[in-house]
Parts: structure tokens; sequence; C-alpha cells
């Protein structure tokens, strides 16, 4: 089956007082549809520039494509005019931004930002469009919908402008839905519900969902596949079930060690040693090399590819398969 989304070699560089440095790094992956696709990793390691890269939002300058694909049902977007970009931002595809804060409009309603939304992709009547716009933050399960459409953001909690967001993103029915963080800075009992809300609307609407989030407890209830990135490479990429059971590269494994755990008397959380090179001093070999316990002088003087070890599970380290570690 033909991915819905598929991602080949994508690079991103940004250029800074500091120098030029790449943000992604020859990223793959793909999406198929009615799936759900995880992107983890530390904050910095490339999750964000890839889903906005994707969107076609990256500000150039600072930004640049270097190079790559992103086949949207086997059309090339970077290759797309802005125009036919813009036609499918917000129509097939959506994005739930990472601060719904300030990625709403203060001055204008929701109901107004909503209906502009529809009206860009084609609704023209201004009637219809308001009806539907209380129709989304009713499927968002946003109370009293019918009076919500007129409140502004800051009328809003954080969980309901996330609604308000889902609803943005779900306007135009798309097929793929990009959440960055969807959860981030909400209470525990709010993620749930966004969580719930957001699997209840891809089994109802079809749409693919790319999850990206540094909570591998999200990821593992609700996603199909796991897409592992450190330091704007993919370093881990296998399906969500098979990852969870036993994790093939040292930089997950130590991700998976750091969840606090219920099942233990230890009062210490686990860590990663080390932090992330800086992005205009990436090391010549493998950029986990320098926190890594099992990392040989093949580690630090080349880059290991992303090979396949089993079905659909690759991993970029030269000692994988690896039986089990302790990091």
């Amino acid at each position: 089956m033909t991915p819905l989304l598929d991602v080949r070699d994508l690079k991103i560089e940004f250029k800074t007082d500091t120098g030029t440095f790449m943000a992604v790094d020859g990223v793959s992956f793909t999406v198929n549809r009615g799936a759900t696709l995880g992107i983890v990793g530390e904050s910095g390691c490339g999750k964000s520039v890839t889903s906005l890269g994707i969107m076609g939002l990256i500000p150039t300058p600072p930004g640049r494509y270097v190079g790559g694909e992103v086949l949207f049902e086997g059309r090339d977007l970077l290759s797309m005019s802005n125009s036919e970009r813009r036609a499918l931002r917000g129509g097939r595809m959506g994005m739930v931004f990472q601060e719904p804060m300030t990625s709403l409009n203060p001055v204008y309603t929701v109901g107004a930002q909503i209906i502009e939304c529809l009206r860009a992709h084609g609704m023209t009547n201004r009637r219809e469009a308001r009806e539907r716009a209380i129709e989304l933050l009713d499927l968002v399960r946003l109370p009293s919908p019918s009076k919500r459409v007129d409140d502004f953001p800051h009328q809003l909690s954080g969980g309901q402008r996330q609604r308000v967001m889902i609803a943005l993103a779900l306007a135009n029915n798309p097929d793929l839905l990009i959440a960055d963080e969807p959860t981030t800075a909400l209470d525990v009992t709010i993620q749930a519900q966004i969580l719930d809300l957001m699997r209840d609307l891809s089994d109802r609407t079809g749409a693919a969902i790319m999850l990206i989030t540094h909570d591998l407890g999200v990821v593992a209830e609700t996603c199909d596949d796991v897409v592992v990135m450190y330091a704007g490479k993919v370093v881990e990429r296998a399906p969500a079930r098979d990852l969870f059971n036993g994790p093939m590269h040292p930089y997950t494994l130590g991700l998976m060690a750091a969840v606090p755990r219920l099942d233990t008397n230890s009062d210490r959380l686990e860590t990663i040693p080390g932090s992330v090179p800086p992005p205009w001093a990436m090391p010549a070999g493998c950029r986990f090399a320098s926190r890594c316990p099992l990392a040989t002088e093949e580690c630090r003087a080349s880059q290991p590819p992303l090979r396949e070890i089993g079905k659909d599970w690759l991993v970029a380290c030269w000692r994988a398969p690896i039986e089990e570690i302790s990091v």
C-alpha cells in the first residue's frame, strides 16, 4: 500500500550568528492512511522542525531546505508552488501547534478563526461556515459550542483552547493531522481527555496522525509506529509494540529507563549522562557516542547507517541488534 506521507532524506538547515547548522539531517519515515505515527526525542532533536518542514512553514531565512522529498500521495510538497501548498495546508493536511495561546489570534473569536479557515478552502456561505464551526466545536467536545463560538481565546482554559486548535485542524476533513506536543502544559486529566479525543476522531474520520511528543507514555498508549530522533537524525524506527518490548538503540533504552516506574522501590530517577552535542559542532561519528556506554572507536569515527534488523524495524547503531543493555 502506498503511504499517505513519505518523507525521504529530508534536510533542513538554519543560518545563525554562530554559523550554519543542520536541524534536520536526512530524516526518513512514512505515515500510512488511518495510522498514528509517534515521533519522540529530547527537546531540540528536530521533531518540531520536521513537522514544520512537512507543512511548508520553515521561515526562509534563516531556514532553508537543503535536500530530500516530502511526498503526499506521491506528490513532492517541496516542489509545489506556494499556492498549491497553501491549498493542502489547512485543507488535506491539518496541524495542531504546540502552544494554543500563541497560535490562536487573540483579537478574533474562536468561531471567526474557524470560519476563516473554512472560507479559505471553498466554503463561501458565511452562515453555513458558522454552523460548521459550531459542529466542529461540538465534535471536539467543547461545552456549549453555540455560545463558545463567540468567545475569544483568553476566555477559554488551556484544555479548551487545545480543543479549538484541534477543531481548526479538522475543519476541512484532512487526511493527515500533525499534532506537535498537543498535551504540553495541560494537567494529567486534561491530557488524557485530549488524547482520547484524538484517538476517537481518528477512528471516526479515518485521518492519519503524526504525533510529536517527548512523552513515551503517550506514544505507548496511542501510536502504531514510532520514530526516535536524536540530534537531527532518526536513530530508531519500529512498530510501537516491538519497540516497547525491546528497544535496540542505546538512546531509546536510555529514554525508557528515565521514565518513572511504580514497580520499583528506588526514589531516584534514571538519567542519560552528558548532553546533546551543539548543532554547530556535531561529531564525525555517531552523535550519541559521547553518552553511550557501548560506544567503540568505530562509533566515534563513522556515522552508523539506518539499517534493517527486523520486519519494519530500522536502527542506526553499529552494535545493534542488542539483546540486553544496561544504560
